[in-house]
């Protein structure tokens, strides 16, 4: 249909940059019913008398925008667009059924769709004006009376109080007259949502619903589909294939096809039968067929727990709390509640609960129906049943509760919103009556063994005793024995999964206590109270309503209208991302005789190969051929540093390493046919993590070092030595948007054109042309936009667009290829893992005297950008703290794992992190508040630091007392005390963290930029320079510059693409000087023009912008002009000690405030107020955007995002069901912005600064706010000293650092008597 606006993110139902509004009539509830869904899961078979909604039937930018497009534009919430179309269909879907929702139902709307970009606050903004609780305080009016003013005041710096920057403000008096503002957008511009002007379900799919319908089958190449309409059908349907696969709403068939390579031939759909849709009220509980959805059962259930007495309706409510944090809506809709049982997987959420409340299931077959109950002896193995294979699952009944029966169901997973369980449970305890003597207890767990099991020794040992202290006791003893786990268990953190039996029973001992002692009110001599501080524990997650404000400074009064520098503008291309009409690489229309190409990796860490058979490859339909290292015409050496293949010859030195390639006229055919190239490899012994690289001294020949100053003296002189070691894991980019290239051959002269999602067209051109063997001057790259990048596509998108140009060249046909995320996240690399070690010598009152520091990176398989990454860690090992002796050293790790790469802040954030993990043991070390031992080690305005560089417009001690001020640090510092006193088992944390980023490419001649500008004769500007647009909004920068130098409107300006054949041997889009550089170069290039028009001007002072660039071009004068722009003075000699790395630094700091749960290791970010010097802001939208996306990126990395290998080398984490970046939910509660005011730098173009990287290292405030909040949780169990926590602090890392007698009761295996299911790298 050539509909691209629904884009493909994962292929897994985790993301929801694929969701589109499905709707249909149900003959069952007799009602029209829109839901959102994941179009990558959704058959399309399954769409039969189905209407289906795109983001490109809901408005367009040619005739109007919908509502919900308009907003997130508006609202600055489409960074690099390509999750955008996706949360507007789960906005829209909302609309369609709620046209005015609450705030809560639109953050829960969004469960199911991730954004890498924006740190979601700005979506949440724009779409709150949708909400009808907005009224004052929703928190958002920003009024001159609303009651958020005060909140602005204490913003401000100690603002008087009068109405926030209203005409009676105190800050209005300040001499310059510029003042702050709050509002990045006006929602008064918004048009209103009018409900009425939706597009009507087609009447049509109503009338089908009353014929009498057909069995539908559907035969493919390689499977048949069948719908049958009865039941009768259906049951001899499953007598006649039994082996068949039933599927509702494909979201676990659907995964196992793609990503386990399972085929099913024959796949039945029992979607439309009335028996397994049916919901009845029976005397003893609510019976569901089978094929209800996850979120019918949900709305059910609601309204039942809504109208019964409550000790009724226990069980239900316990399904209730596991449904909330079930995946996301966009599953929940498909999904059904048999296929969720049949799946039978370990982790399932609901299978626990069934089981513990004694479920009752119905099956039925060609002999006839039986009901069986759900219990210990359903599940016979891992996802295996007692259900026979001709039977079919019909109905599901869950009990009522009954009085004196209590039930609770609790779930941890690596992120609250979408995430698959790492442990689940259900619990159930039934009283003898009027006592609290257990006449039965059942105790289900997920997540312990491959099936869900039942505790049975610990319910029997439990029946028949008193709920008391005694009791919980002995259960938590007997469950640890019962609930054990082999430490090589798959699924690893088998230590936390042990303790969260534990925990989870803990906590239902505690809300069972709370109830009886409510229900026997009066005759409380039952059971003992619960302790006041143990409360708590036992309160279910609730979010409060978030709350934000941005601060930026108005532009000066009298800036002429047109002048667009220092405005919120709006993103360019946001109208066209929220549409779904902006053009990514794979949105390219196809090529007549295009293939498409599929790559072939080696699934060994280190061997040689011995052969490649293709054989088998070819028989699959649509083969074309496949591409080798022999197929190369020019050269096979690629890489940064030449020491990479195109493909792999005798050798592969790690798993996803390239070995060839597989063409085919379609995707699905080159993924089959990839699947059947079989290679023989002969092992050898790979190296995995930083410590066998350290044992084996597999290292990068280049060691880097940085020494200042005598530091065996300063250890002399300190009155303290402390020694540590910190781990810091790696992350993985997640940009929404995998690499992909499309490769055109022009036929002549070896002529190519590239289309290619990259931040680096000049490498890309070089390598691609050496893979050739023709001049550069043959070759021709493109590109418009990403779907983000974040260093990820500076270099490693060369491994896939060299294969890609090769196989184009060989065929002489046009080649495609978007990976898979799965193969995007094993053969892509990501952040550098590190390892630091140090030893710090500081006096008793905190100063610090003198430092040894050694850094190790993994650096994978190649150098890479590996050097580079590790000369940042050093230049950035003091972060913002002035240390007088110091010595470091910076080594990389040559292993087996795919090579490293750049990541937003380069090696900055593990160089800083590092830096504050010695410095809060320094302060704890003193029994000195840390944020005083912090103030005082600051560098001061022209210190030089420890590359003896002078801090000049040093404005962090400005940031620093801005945020100590306008969080309120030390008021709410006393608060969280008192919480913790009050409180065992929550623990609340803060911490203040600064940073200080140095800006530039620390290789110095990458610090030059090029520009090319056409006006033509009707006045309009095309634009071109050496950046590339990911999301940060650079082409919008650009615009705003080159509108100011030349002084027109920005609107007669375009910026079309970047390519090689415009601007040359550019720079990658990286290091956060993009807009530094390629700004300067603009506004040289319109300098140009403009020098060039002054005649033209003086002879016409009146004339308009198009009577001067007519008369020019009539008077023969030159309209277009190129411009260039280099970094002077740059350059650092590491053995020396000398020279400037940086042209000037970014600052800023962040105050963050967490709350974490000492039983389960989960943690919520209560609030965080960041004060960032940008110089003078270009546009305040686009870096208060930058800085909120920045903090959410490194909060991920910080506190959830982890890779898992095997001990093999094997990627495990290949994808969002197991990798977890932060979703809505994660972000603070409260979220504030502010940018420092007054504060221009000289040294880039209008005085702005660089601001992409430079937040990134904010968010670490979390992860020592959650050390803190450890520490009074270890406080409380009577251990005082230091403790090592590693990054990322997760929830499995937080629980076991939170020391107390259930992580006690379950002890670590020894290291080194058992094989770990996963390693640290």
């Amino acid at each position: 249909v050539g509909l691209c606006g629904t884009k493909l993110g994962c292929g897994e139902g985790g993301c929801g940059a694929c969701t589109v509004m499905i709707s249909k009539y149900d003959p069952f509830r007799k009602k029209i019913l829109h839901y959102t869904a994941n179009a990558c899961l959704f058959p399309v078979c399954a769409l039969h008398h189905v209407a289906v909604t795109t983001v490109e039937g809901i408005g367009n930018t040619k005739s109007r925008l919908h509502p919900a497009q308009e907003r997130i534009a508006k609202s600055h919430g489409s960074q690099c667009g390509f999750c955008t179309p996706g949360i507007v269909m789960s906005m829209y879907t909302l609309l369609r059924n709620k046209p005015e929702p609450k705030m809560e139902d639109i953050e829960d709307a969004f469960q199911g769709n991730l954004c890498r970009c924006t740190g979601y606050r700005p979506i949440l903004e724009g779409y709150r004006t949708f909400a009808k609780d907005l009224n004052c305080c929703g928190r958002v009016a920003n009024g001159t009376g609303c009651c958020r003013s005060e909140r602005e005041n204490s913003m401000n710096g100690g603002c008087c109080g009068g109405k926030a920057n209203g005409p009676g403000c105190c800050m209005n008096g300040k001499e310059d007259n510029t003042m702050m503002s709050s509002s990045l957008f006006n929602s008064s511009e918004f048009q209103p949502l009018d409900p009425t002007q939706e597009p009507i379900f087609p009447p049509e799919l109503m009338t089908q619903s009353n014929k009498q319908q057909k069995q539908l089958c559907f035969k493919g190449e390689r499977v048949m589909w069948i719908q049958p309409t009865t039941l009768k059908e259906l049951v001899a349907l499953k007598s006649q294939y039994p082996s068949a696969k039933l599927v509702v709403g494909n979201t676990e068939v659907g995964i196992e096809m793609r990503l386990k390579n399972m085929l099913y031939p024959v796949i039945i759909a029992p979607a439309w039968i009335s028996e397994m849709n049916a919901v009845q009220h029976t005397e003893t509980g609510v019976t569901f067929g089978a094929a209800c959805t996850l979120s019918s059962v949900e709305e059910v259930l609601r309204k039942v727990v809504a109208e019964l007495p409550p000790y009724k309706t226990e069980v239900f409510q316990a399904v209730l709390e596991q449904l909330r944090w079930f995946a996301g809506p966009q599953i929940r809709n498909v999904a059904a509640l048999g296929g969720n049982i049949m799946t039978a997987s370990p982790i399932s959420d609901l299978n626990p609960v069934l089981m513990a409340s004694g479920s009752k299931l119905t099956l039925v077959s060609n002999e006839g129906k039986r009901t069986i109950t759900m219990d210990e002896k359903f599940f016979t193995g891992y996802r295996k049943t007692i259900v026979k294979p001709e039977e079919i699952l019909l109905s599901v009944e869950i009990p009522y509760s009954k009085k004196g029966e209590y039930f609770s169901a609790f779930k941890q997973a690596s992120r609250r919103e979408d995430d698959i369980a790492i442990v689940t449970c259900g619990m159930r305890v039934l009283f003898q009556d009027g006592t609290s003597r257990v006449e039965e207890i059942k105790l289900s767990y997920g997540g312990m063994a491959p099936t869900t099991v039942l505790a049975l020794k610990t319910c029997q040992e439990l029946t028949s005793r008193d709920w008391n202290e005694k009791l919980l006791q002995d259960a938590c003893r007997l469950l640890a024995g019962e609930m054990d786990l082999s430490p090589s268990a798959p699924g690893g953190m088998v230590d936390f999964r042990r303790t969260l039996t534990l925990s989870f029973f803990f906590k239902f001992y505690l809300t069972v206590l709370q109830k009886l002692s409510k229900n026997h009110n009066g005759t409380n001599n039952l059971c003992e109270p619960v302790p006041s501080n143990y409360i708590s524990a036992t309160e279910l997650f609730h979010k409060d309503p978030i709350a934000n404000a941005q601060l930026f400074q108005e532009v000066p009064r009298g800036q002429a209208v047109e002048d667009m520098v220092g405005r919120p503008l709006m993103h360019v291309s946001a109208a066209k991302q929220a549409c779904g009409e902006a053009v990514y690489c794979d949105d390219i229309p196809h090529y007549d005789n295009e293939l498409y190409l599929t790559l072939v990796t080696s699934t060994k860490a280190h061997a040689k190969i011995l052969s490649v058979d293709a054989s088998e490859a070819q028989s699959v339909p649509g083969f074309v051929c496949f591409v080798s290292a022999k197929d190369v015409p020019g050269s096979n050496i690629t890489g940064i540093a030449n020491d990479e293949t195109v493909f792999a010859e005798d050798v592969v030195t790690c798993v996803g390493h390239i070995i060839g390639a597989v063409l085919a006229d379609t995707q699905e055919h080159s993924r089959r046919a990839a699947k059947a190239v079989k290679i023989k490899y002969e092992e050898l012994k790979p190296i995995v993590t930083i410590q066998e690289a350290i044992e084996k001294q597999s290292f990068l020949k280049s060691i880097k070092r940085i020494n200042k100053g005598d530091v065996k003296k300063g250890f002399e002189e300190s009155d303290h030595v402390l020694e540590g070691e910190m781990y810091l894991g790696g992350q993985e980019h997640f940009y929404l948007e995998t690499h992909c290239t499309v490769a055109v051959p022009k036929g002549e002269d070896g002529e190519i054109e590239l289309f290619v999602s990259t931040q680096n067209l000049m490498k890309t051109q070089e390598l691609a042309a050496n893979a050739l063997g023709v001049p550069s001057n043959r070759v021709v790259v493109r590109l418009k936009r990403m779907g983000g990048g974040f260093g990820g596509k500076e270099t490693r998108n060369i491994i896939l667009t060299t294969a890609v140009a090769v196989a184009a060249f060989k065929t002489g046909r046009p080649v495609r290829c978007m990976l898979d995320r799965d193969e995007d996240m094993l053969i892509s690399g990501g952040r550098h893992p590190f390892l630091g070690r140090y030893k710090v010598g500081f006096m008793k009152n905190g100063k610090v005297k003198s430092l040894e520091v050694s850094y190790y990176s993994n650096g994978g398989n190649s150098v890479d950008l590996s050097y580079g990454v590790i000369d940042r860690a050093l230049l950035h090992l003091d972060n913002s703290y002035n240390i007088p002796n110091v010595s470091s050293v910076g080594i990389v790790c040559k292993t087996n794992l795919p090579s490293n790469t750049a990541f937003r802040g380069f090696g900055g954030p593990q160089g800083m992190m590092i830096a504050e993990c010695w410095m809060s043991d320094l302060a704890r070390k003193c029994g000195l508040p840390p944020e005083e031992v912090r103030r005082l080690n600051l560098y001061n305005e022209g210190d030089l630091t420890h590359f003896n560089q002078k801090l000049e417009g040093f404005t962090l001690r400005r940031c620093w007392d801005e945020c100590l001020s306008s969080s309120s640090y030390h008021a709410r510092k006393k608060l969280i005390e008192e919480f913790n006193k009050q409180n065992r088992w929550k623990k609340r944390g803060m911490c203040i963290i600064p940073t200080k980023f140095g800006i530039s490419f620390t290789i110095p001649f990458l610090n030059q930029a090029g520009a090319l500008i056409h006006v033509y004769t009707d006045g309009s500007v095309l634009l071109t320079h050496g950046g590339t647009e990911m999301g940060q909004g650079l082409h919008t920068k650009m615009i705003q510059v080159a509108s100011r130098s030349l002084g027109i409107p920005t609107s007669k300006i375009y910026i079309s693409e970047t390519s090689t054949n415009t601007v040359p041997n550019t720079s990658p889009t990286a290091a956060s000087v993009s807009a530094d550089i390629n700004g300067m170069a603009v506004h040289n290039a319109c300098q140009t023009i403009v020098k060039r028009l002054e005649p033209i001007k003086q002879s016409n002072p009146k004339g308009s912008w198009e009577d001067w660039i007519k008369a020019a071009y009539e008077n023969c004068v030159s309209l277009s002009a190129t411009g260039f722009y280099r970094i002077p003075d740059l350059g650092y000699d590491f053995e020396k000690n000398e020279g400037k790395p940086f042209c000037y630094f970014s600052y800023g700091v962040a105050c963050s405030e967490v709350e974490i749960d000492c039983l389960t290791g989960d943690h919520k970010n209560i609030r965080t107020d960041i004060v960032m010097d940008v110089g003078t802001s270009l546009n305040p939208a686009i870096d208060i955007g930058q800085i909120e996306g920045a903090f959410v990126q490194g909060l991920g990395l910080f506190t959830m995002e982890e890779l898992r290998y095997s001990p093999e080398g094997n990627l495990y984490t290949r994808g969002p069901g197991m990798y977890k970046i932060p979703a809505f939910g994660d972000i603070p509660t409260e979220f504030y912005v502010s940018l420092l005011r007054d504060c221009p730098n000289s040294k880039a173009v209008y005085s702005s600064k660089a601001v992409g990287e430079p937040p990134l290292f904010l968010s670490a405030s979390v992860f020592y706010a959650i050390k803190d909040a450890i520490y009074s949780a270890r406080k409380d169990s009577g251990l005082t000293g230091l403790f090592r926590l590693d990054s990322p602090a997760t929830p499995e890392r937080i629980r076991n650092a939170c020391v107390d007698i259930f992580t006690k009761m379950c002890p670590s295996a020894e290291p080194g008597t058992f094989k770990p299911w996963s390693v640290r790298v």
